[in-house]
């Protein structure tokens, strides 16, 4: 029987017992560097009556690893806590920090504890992808997309807009964006960002948090830094109205801004948009793209063609595989992800009108696709039937309905 997951850490544990001195300094390194060699975002670990449960995020899914001890769970939560610079006698309120790591193979790594009722819950985000995604050629975009996201960050005014739910790889091209600004402008464009948190650190960005407890919010702290003479600026995320008015109004003024915010695809995000007080002109004037995005998980090469129609999952495709499991992917079926993307850009006249007479996403929508947008699920449809992914993933990941075509 081939090993999974669990199997696989359980056998490359420590050799020392428990209650030697260093157990946990060489376990809590162990399991930070061996989610790191899986590729795991995050590393989460739960308290519970008599145990501490141990899953890693791999590839958007959780995984279950192990269990510690109820003796050695608050060992583990003090060490992460050291190491993170926090309280360890701060057991009863949220803490949030950061490993410091030196090197170019350093791994940005945040550490946010939250009090439950049997102790203190570790949550540990691993950004693996601050490495390997530096650039945007390396996130895999379609060839169309990525030489039209480069052109409009060359543009000296305008929004350009990445959307997409939690975990949907946002931030992962946001950083992208701004490394690719600063390839092209070879250092001569004054770049700024606000942020809360800032996750990776980027060379010649200067990069603020925001601090909300002292006063420091994303509309202030954007409002000022518009007096610091930016000429690019990426906001971390449109949260509210006045940062979003103030976003789209420094995009009239002359900035280039890069920013996120939470839709379901690109038109949602204009109405979403809309919703929230944004004037039709500004969103016609100050938009230059809408990228919205999610990551489909990749079929190891394990996976097997079927002929089952109820794996189909009533998708329109013509072939379809479905995940078999390996030692390679540690019986999972999956290995990597793909991302999925489409941009509406409000340049086209139809689009235009549409977003100046404030129309539904779902009318945005069809007039997109009829001006040439490839939606996310034309682009899962092709994944399927080129046997890059499976039903099962394109409806975990975009549901069980589907805007009409």
């Amino acid at each position: 029987m081939q090993e999974t997951l669990s199997q696989r850490f359980q056998e490359q544990l420590p050799d020392k017992p428990e209650n030697h001195p260093e157990y946990v300094t060489e376990l809590v390194d162990f399991i930070l560097t061996q989610a790191q060699s899986m590729n795991a975002s995050d590393i989460h670990l739960l308290p519970t009556e008599d145990r501490m449960r141990m899953d890693w995020r791999i590839d958007g899914v959780l995984h279950h690893i192990t269990d510690f001890s109820h003796e050695l769970a608050p060992r583990i939560t003090s060490r992460l806590k050291v190491i993170s610079q926090l309280l360890t006698y701060r057991t009863d309120v949220p803490q949030e920090g950061r490993i410091r790591q030196q090197g170019e193979q350093a791994v940005e790594t945040r550490i946010s504890t939250f009090p439950t009722l049997y102790g203190e819950k570790v949550v540990v985000r691993l950004f693996v992808g601050s490495g390997q995604y530096k650039h945007l050629e390396s996130l895999n975009l379609p060839e169309e997309i990525l030489n039209e996201l480069k052109r409009l960050l060359t543009q000296t005014g305008g929004v350009v807009l990445m959307t997409g739910p939690a975990g949907s790889g946002k931030t992962t091209t946001i950083y992208a964006c701004l490394r690719e600004i600063i390839r092209q402008s070879k250092g001569t464009r004054s770049l700024a960002s606000l942020e809360d948190p800032i996750e990776v650190v980027v060379p010649t960005v200067a990069q603020s948090q925001v601090n909300p407890a002292a006063g420091f919010d994303m509309a202030l702290g954007l409002r000022s830094l518009l007096r610091q003479d930016p000429e690019v600026i990426m906001v971390g995320e449109i949260r509210d109205r006045e940062t979003a008015e103030t976003v789209f109004q420094a995009s009239l003024s002359g900035h280039l801004v890069v920013t996120t915010f939470h839709a379901g695809s690109a038109t949602e995000a204009v109405s979403r948009l809309s919703d929230m007080g944004i004037e039709p002109y500004l969103l016609r004037s100050g938009l230059l793209a809408i990228l919205s995005q999610r990551l489909l998980r990749r079929l190891c090469s394990c996976a097997t063609f079927s002929n089952a129609e109820e794996e189909r999952l009533g998708l329109p495709v013509e072939q379809w595989k479905v995940p078999a499991g390996c030692a390679d992917c540690g019986q999972t079926g999956y290995t990597g992800r793909i991302v999925l993307t489409e941009m509406l850009q409000p340049n086209q006249v139809d689009v235009a009108n549409a977003i100046l007479n404030q129309a539904d996403a779902n009318a945005l929508h069809q007039l997109a696709v009829q001006s040439g947008m490839r939606t996310q699920w034309d682009r899962a449809l092709e994944a399927v039937n080129r046997g890059i992914t499976s039903p099962a993933e394109v409806r975990r990941v975009l549901g069980m309905t589907r805007l009409e075509q």
